[in-house]
C-alpha cells in the first residue's frame, strides 16, 4: 500500500510501443520516495527515457503503447490521470533542451507553467528572475533561447522547473551539455532543492562520476527494458555491475583498482572526499605509479593549422576572439576547453571558414585561409557540430551519411557502401533504414559524425563529440577516432567532457573569454586549481586520490593512470 511518502511505485509494469514488435520495458518493479535521489543509468536504448516517460505522463498521452502493471504516483494510478493532473506532481528537463522552449524569450519559457496556472504577473516575475539566478541565465532573461549556447539552453530548461515546485523531478542527461564547474554547480542546485523540496530526484545520467558528486539514495541499473541492480552508490562501486552494464566508473575506483586494492562498501567508495584507504593500500598505490613505464617522446611534427593574433567580433559588437595564437599539428589529438561562452566553437567556425575572422592570419596545410573558400577548406577539416539536429537534413539515416558523398560525384553504390561501413563503427548499421526522426539525441549525434567521417578528411573538429553517449557508444566512436588518428588525421575535439580529455588527448587548449590561458598536457591542466577555478573545468577525482594516498606529484601521478590505461586499453 502507497503512503505520502511514496512518491512513484512502478509494480511488474511493461510497456510496448505500438511500432514496435517487442516491450521497451519488461517487469519493472521500483519504488522512489518523496525526498530519495536516485540515479538511473544504462546504455543507450535500455529503457531509461521509456521508464522515465512513463512517470512524466508522455507515456502513453504522446507515447502511444500497450502498457500492463501498474505505474502510480502518490498512490494514484497514472493511467487515470490527465497529463495536466500529473504535470503537478512531475517536472521534466529533457536531455535535448530545444525540444522543451516553448517561450519567445528566457523569462517567458520559465515562467511558461506559472501561466497556465494563472499565478499573478508580479509573482511570477519574481520566481522567474529568481530561479534564472540560481541557475544563472538572469542576464539572459531577455534573450530568445535560440541565442543561447548548450549549457545557457540547459540551464533555463532546470530554471523552467524549479518555479513549478512539484513533488517530483526528473533530469534526463541533465549534465550534457554543461562545462564542468556548471555541472558540479547543477548537481548542488538540484541536491538543495531536493532537501528544502523534499522533492523525489531521479536522474538520468551516463557521467557517473559527476552524477554522484552530491551522492546518492541508490544507483538504479538498466539493460534490456529491465532493472539489472538497485543498490546503494558504496555497494553499486564494489560490485561488478557497472562493468557488467557497461557504465564508466569513476577513475579513482579505477586507479584503485590498477594499484591493486581490493575495494569493500565501509571504504565509502562512493566519494573521493571520504573514501577510507589504509596505510597497506596506499602503499600498494605509491608502488602501482612507481611501476608504470613512461611513454616515449613523439618526434616533433609539421603544422597543419597555423592561428596568428586572429581575433573576431559578432556583429552584435561582442568580441569573441582576442589575439588567438595556437599551432595544429599533424596527427594530434588535442581537446579545446573551457566554460560555456568561452569561444570555442567560435574558434572552431573560424577555422572551417563559417566565420570570417577580423583580425589575424590562418594557415591551413601552408596556404592561406583568407584565399580558400569553404568548400575548399571542408577538404582538409571535417566539423561534426555540437546540436545534431543542427547538421541533420536528409530522412533515412542511411542517406544522411550518404548524400555528400554523391554530391561530391561518387556512385550511389560506392557512397552506399562507404556509409554502412561508418555505420557500422558508429553503432548504427542496424538503424540505417530508419527515419531520423525516430532516434534519440545521442543516436542522432552518432548519425553526425558518420556523415563527416565518410568524406575520409585530414582533420576533423568535433563539438561535444560523446555528449549523451553511453560507456560502449562512447569507447566506440572514440577508440575508431583513435584508430584514425593513429593514421596521422588531426582531431581536435571541443569538450566538458574530463574523462574524454585525460583517457584521449596529448594535449589541452584552455580558452577563457575569447583568450588562451593555457596550453599544457591534461594532467597538468587538470591538477592546478587556480587554472581550474579560472576555466571552469573540474578538478580530476584523480587528482583528490593522489592527496589522499600523500603524494606529492598530483600531476605525475595523473600521468601514470593514464600511461597505464592506454596501455590496458591498447593505446600506447
Amino acid at each position: 500500500m502507497d503512503n505520502e511518502s511514496t512518491a512513484v511505485v512502478f509494480e511488474d509494469f511493461s510497456f510496448k510501443y505500438d511500432a514496435q514488435s517487442e516491450p521497451t520495458l519488461k517487469n519493472i518493479n521500483l519504488t522512489v520516495r518523496r525526498g530519495e535521489k536516485i540515479i538511473l543509468a544504462g546504455p543507450s536504448g535500455c529503457g531509461k527515457s521509456t521508464l522515465a516517460n512513463c512517470i512524466n505522463g508522455l507515456v502513453p498521452f504522446s507515447y502511444r503503447g500497450e502498457m500492463t502493471g501498474s505505474v502510480r504516483i502518490f498512490g494514484r494510478e497514472t493511467s487515470e490521470m490527465s497529463i495536466a493532473e500529473i504535470s503537478r506532481y512531475v517536472g521534466t528537463v529533457l536531455q535535448d533542451s530545444d525540444n522543451q522552449f516553448i517561450g519567445l524569450s528566457v523569462g517567458e519559457d520559465i515562467s511558461f507553467a506559472m501561466e497556465n496556472d494563472c499565478v499573478d504577473q508580479d509573482t511570477m516575475k519574481a520566481r522567474a528572475l529568481a530561479a534564472a539566478g540560481e541557475v544563472g541565465v538572469q542576464d539572459h532573461i531577455l534573450y530568445s533561447p535560440q541565442e543561447l549556447s548548450g549549457g545557457q539552453k540547459q540551464r533555463v530548461s532546470i530554471a523552467g522547473v524549479l518555479v513549478d515546485e512539484v513533488p517530483i523531478l526528473l533530469f534526463d542527461e541533465p549534465l550534457a551539455n554543461l562545462d564542468p564547474a556548471t555541472g558540479k554547480s547543477a548537481m548542488v542546485l538540484i541536491e538543495r532543492i531536493r532537501k528544502e523540496k523534499d522533492a523525489a530526484v531521479i536522474i538520468i545520467e551516463h557521467r557517473l562520476e559527476d552524477a554522484l558528486y552530491c551522492g546518492a539514495d541508490r544507483i538504479v541499473l538498466m539493460n534490456d527494458g529491465r532493472i539489472t541492480a538497485d543498490l546503494p552508490p558504496d555497494e553499486m562501486l564494489c560490485s561488478s555491475h557497472l562493468n557488467v552494464n557497461r557504465i564508466r566508473e569513476p577513475l579513482y575506483i579505477t586507479a584503485l583498482k590498477y594499484a591493486g586494492v581490493e575495494l569493500r562498501p565501509d571504504m565509502k567508495v562512493s566519494s573521493v572526499k571520504d573514501i577510507q584507504i589504509s596505510e597497506e593500500n596506499k602503499i600498494k598505490v605509491h608502488g602501482w605509479m612507481e611501476s608504470v613505464p613512461r611513454p616515449a617522446e613523439k618526434p616533433e611534427r609539421q603544422r597543419i593549422v597555423s592561428l596568428k593574433d586572429v581575433s573576431f567580433t559578432y556583429p552584435t559588437g561582442k568580441k569573441a576572439l582576442s589575439d588567438v595564437s595556437l599551432d595544429i599539428k599533424k596527427g594530434e589529438m588535442l581537446s579545446l576547453v573551457g566554460k560555456n561562452g568561452a569561444g570555442k566553437s567560435t574558434l572552431a567556425k573560424v577555422i572551417c571558414g563559417f566565420e570570417d575572422s577580423t583580425e589575424g592570419s590562418i594557415l591551413i596545410s601552408g596556404r592561406d585561409a583568407s584565399e580558400m573558400s569553404i568548400k575548399e577548406r571542408a577538404m582538409h577539416i571535417g566539423y561534426v557540430m555540437q546540436n545534431p539536429n543542427s547538421m541533420l537534413s536528409k530522412t533515412m539515416i542511411a542517406d544522411e551519411v550518404a548524400w555528400g558523398l554523391i554530391a561530391r560525384g561518387m556512385s550511389k553504390e560506392q557512397a552506399s557502401k562507404r556509409s554502412e561501413e561508418m555505420l557500422k563503427v558508429c553503432g548504427l548499421y542496424e538503424y540505417r533504414n530508419w527515419p531520423v526522426g525516430a532516434l534519440s539525441y545521442g543516436q542522432k549525434k552518432r548519425v553526425t559524425i558518420a556523415s563527416i567521417l565518410v568524406y575520409d578528411p585530414e582533420m576533423i573538429i568535433l563539438d561535444e563529440p560523446t555528449a549523451g553517449q553511453d560507456l560502449g557508444h562512447y569507447t566506440e566512436i572514440m577508440d575508431f577516432l583513435k584508430d584514425v588518428n593513429s593514421r596521422g588525421v588531426t582531431i581536435l575535439m571541443i569538450t566538458h567532457d574530463m574523462h574524454l580529455m585525460l583517457e584521449y588527448c596529448e594535449r589541452s587548449v584552455v580558452l577563457l573569454d575569447g583568450r588562451i590561458i593555457a596550453d599544457d598536457k591534461p594532467e597538468n591542466i587538470l591538477t592546478d586549481r587556480d587554472l581550474i577555478e579560472k576555466a571552469a573545468l573540474k578538478e580530476t577525482s584523480l587528482y583528490g586520490l593522489a592527496i589522499k594516498c600523500g603524494i606529492d606529484d598530483a600531476g605525475g601521478f595523473v600521468g601514470t593512470f593514464i600511461n597505464d590505461d592506454r596501455r590496458k586499453r591498447g593505446h600506447e
